[in-house]
């Protein structure tokens, strides 16, 4: 059960860094080229939230006790799609969502997923949240788990 919710978890994680990460730096890219002070315009300072957010949560996901599935399948997202990148950009350029037939913002949130990607911070992310796959730790239970506990009392141990 705790890998189907990492299965879960690792969907919505890879969701939050690639749609709130990239519409955050988008924006955050266009009040820098702009010169916009943060705190006079709303949506910087909400920018800044969202990539704190998406921080908060990547930074949970690599050192809290969950399954490793949480960070494996945001890392081979990331990954594979590096990998398409440096093979062939056209192709990755369009699995972002930038077309004029999507949402303003989700279209800017494509935008920033490119940037992203094209500037290396998914292959880093991707490689530092494929490490704790890495660790057997994060694949066995915890020792004296009430679910070892349950299971021991089950079998007339």
């Amino acid at each position: 059960m705790r890998h189907f919710f990492g299965l879960l978890l690792g969907v919505f994680v890879a969701a939050a860094l690639l749609l709130g990460g990239g519409w955050a730096s988008q924006e955050v890219i266009r009040g820098a080229v702009q010169n916009v002070d943060p705190i006079k315009e709303p949506r910087m300072l909400i920018a800044i939230g969202v990539m704190v957010a998406v921080g908060l949560l990547l930074g949970l996901v690599l050192v809290g006790r969950v399954s490793p599935l949480a960070t494996f399948i945001p890392s081979m997202a990331l990954l594979a799609w590096t990998v398409v990148y440096v093979l062939d950009v056209s192709r990755a350029a369009s699995l972002a969502p930038t077309g004029a037939s999507v949402h303003h913002e989700l279209a800017q949130a494509g935008q920033g997923t490119l940037t992203l990607l094209s500037s290396g911070v998914y292959a880093m992310v991707g490689i530092a949240l494929f490490l704790p796959v890495l660790m057997p730790s994060r694949w066995a239970r915890q020792v004296g788990s009430e679910e070892e506990e349950e299971d021991e009392e089950g079998l007339g141990f």
